[in-house]
């Protein structure tokens, strides 16, 4: 567990525009930033964050929250995973270890795999930099690719040694258990046992794009020639890796992509890594898998320009043509480069300077209009075929999100293929419209399915809409301003002069009835602020956005972030009366909803008591006095009283 002193340590240290920053392209917004929320499709930037108050929210869809919100939501971790993901980038010490029974019972199976893969990162560095066959074998393999040892840092390359259990021994002797070095894949399950997954490989380390080593590749060389490519092996899927969610050196690029305004897209490790070395940090690899749309969407945070940069073979060509379709859908700005016959951007990157590769992919990469014109179309005389080529440039122009966008890539097919650009836009505008009819069936198909009792839907069942209004705004109230004073020395029954504050008067005036708040997160934090309102320096909304309980952060922070400005129009007025005045009207607004609702209750029972004139009697009588304190209730908070 991580204790408090270590966890306000963190939350001191924390800048949220730089956390929500290694995901998002951010832009200056007066004192605030914006950019495209990372939670849901956003076309335009909606995701405001306020370093002032270190909050972000999406005026879009809701998402929002401190720096550990945005973390969890985004990364889909835990409370302790968030911290110790702030720890690391603030360099504020945790004692990591693999979790302890007792520690597994509040953390998840996911933390003990990414501090095992975090460990077997660090040991096929240490191997490679300190073992007689690491040094001879797996570092002699990157210098003969002309890798330079800070690369090598960089990108965390390792070696394993050949020995099958090598670094299953080592992990185990370590502490580390078998459960999680056969979840990770690090090690494989067979009749005699565990062995190792990459024994006798130059080991790639993935990174996510926090930074958390998630998978690994590795590449086999034979031993008697001392770098002969064998094959790869990669990482099986798992709780914290699944290959189509992630891209290969997003980590190392996602700086200069967001500077460059552009990315490069490659195949393989070792084109990412020659990139880099070359000077070009801003590329990514897929890895010789096809484009998925969360891949597209992760890049997107950070740019909507991406040049496919492929060797010109039929692979890379047919590389280049895959997911051309998704990145147009995703709103991305298409560049194609496909390098010489016989290169591929590792090779291609070695034997040029920066600003020559720069230049070369500056003069030769085209838009997909041409590159696919120029595959698909030209050359080709058989008019079904060409006609069939067409329209498949067509289909992919009509994917295209932007309106004008679209029609600026249709003028230029027109021109090229000799077709009128009205015929081509009837046949873009028949595509848009069978995939809405599609589009629309399905959600048809979908709704009679629920109508038939095929999916259940679950409904929340609220409390009356008045009494969950007020008991929401006066938990928003204890959050605010739970610390401030608004009875001054209030005598107790003892004769003792006293100070009490929004928290505590509540939380009294409450317990007069011995009433309670539906909601079990608003007892817990009325209970909270009135235990700590007496320590100096105690904020209630600092305190609550900061709460260890993810339930309380979330609340605490849906309920303050409405106040602060985080883009023009989103301030709260002042409150009419004063914040005393607002709290007593809350108290009495609440004790009059309880009364009404006794009200019709009783009114209820008196309709069902049938002939029993005791029970009748004493209803009646309930009644009256409810009555009253409803009146008067009513008349304190100036309504008008209903006969």
């Amino acid at each position: 567990m991580i204790d408090r002193a270590t966890i306000d340590k963190i939350m001191d240290a924390t800048n949220i525009v730089d956390v929500v920053g290694e995901f998002v392209t951010l832009r200056k917004a007066g004192v605030n930033y914006k950019g495209l929320c990372p939670f849901h499709d956003d076309k335009t930037p909606s995701f405001m964050v306020s370093p002032s108050k270190q909050i972000c929210k999406c005026f879009a869809c809701g998402e929002g929250g401190t720096a550990i919100n945005f973390l969890m939501k985004h990364e889909q971790i835990t409370y302790p995973e968030a911290l110790r993901w702030l720890a690391k980038k603030y360099n504020i010490e945790i004692q990591e270890k693999e979790l302890t029974d007792e520690e597994k019972k509040e953390q998840s199976d996911r933390e003990s795999m990414f501090i095992v893969n975090d460990w077997a990162m660090h040991y096929f560095q240490k191997v490679m930099k300190n073992d007689p066959d690491g040094i001879a074998i797996g570092k002699q393999y990157f210098r003969s690719r002309g890798i330079r040892d800070d690369i090598i840092e960089k990108f965390n390359l390792g070696y394993a040694l050949q020995k099958r259990d090598a670094l299953t021994l080592a992990a185990q002797k370590a502490g580390y258990q078998a459960e999680y070095l056969e979840k990770t894949g690090l090690c494989i399950k067979g009749e005699k046992g565990l062995h190792d997954r990459y024994a006798g490989r130059v080991i790639f380390p993935w990174l996510n794009v926090s930074g958390r080593v998630v998978a690994f590749g590795g590449r086999l060389l034979d031993s008697r020639t001392k770098g002969v490519q064998q094959k790869y092996v990669n990482s099986p899927d798992s709780e914290i890796y699944h290959k189509e969610r992630e891209l290969y050196g997003l980590y190392q690029a996602k700086k200069a992509i967001a500077k460059e305004d552009r990315v490069y897209m490659v195949e393989g490790y070792t084109d990412v890594i020659a990139m880099h070395q070359c000077g070009l940090e801003n590329v990514v690899a897929n890895s010789g898998t096809a484009l998925s749309t969360h891949q597209i969407r992760l890049l997107r945070r950070f740019t909507q320009n991406i040049t496919l940069l492929y060797d010109g073979d039929e692979a890379g060509i047919h590389a280049a043509m895959r997911g051309t379709d998704m990145l147009l859908a995703e709103g991305m700005n298409i560049k194609v480069l496909l390098l010489p016959d016989g290169d591929d951007p590792d090779s291609f990157s070695r034997k040029h300077s920066a600003q020559e590769l720069k230049k070369y992919i500056e003069d030769n990469q085209t838009d997909f209009i041409s590159f696919k014109t120029r595959l698909t179309v030209e050359n080709v005389a058989d008019p079904v075929k060409r006609s069939e080529a067409i329209g498949g440039i067509v289909k992919s122009i009509s994917m295209i999100p932007d309106q004008i966008l679209r029609s600026t890539y249709l003028s230029e097919l027109s021109q090229r293929m000799g077709i009128k650009e009205q015929t081509l836009l009837n046949s873009m505008n028949s595509m848009i419209r069978k995939d809405l009819e599609e589009k629309e069936r399905l959600v048809e198909r979908e709704e009679r399915s629920v109508e038939s009792g095929e999916r259940s839907v679950e409904r929340e069942i609220p409390l009356t809409s008045a009494s969950a209004e007020v008991e929401r705004l006066l938990i928003q109230s204890v959050i605010r301003d739970g610390e401030k004073v608004i009875y001054e020395n209030v005598e107790t029954d003892n004769g003792e002069l006293i100070n009490l504050t929004v928290a505590q008067y509540i939380s009294y005036d409450l317990g007069q009835d011995n009433l309670t708040f539906h909601d079990a997160r608003y007892n817990q934090i009325l209970e909270e602020a009135v235990a700590h309102s007496g320590e100096e320096g105690f904020k209630a909304e600092t305190y609550f956005m900061q709460h260890p309980d993810v339930n309380i952060s979330a609340l605490a922070v849906e309920l303050a972030i409405d106040r602060h400005q985080l883009g023009k129009g989103f301030q709260l007025k002042e409150r009419d009366g004063g914040l005393k005045q607002h709290v007593l009207h809350l108290v009495l607004d609440l004790r009059l909803d309880i009364i009404e609702q006794r009200m019709k209750e009783v009114q209820q029972q008196l309709r069902q008591v049938g002939n029993d004139m005791e029970r009748a009697n004493a209803l009646l009588e309930e009644y009256k006095k409810t009555q009253l304190i409803r009146d008067a209730l009513a008349r304190q908070l100036g309504k008008g009283v209903v006969r």
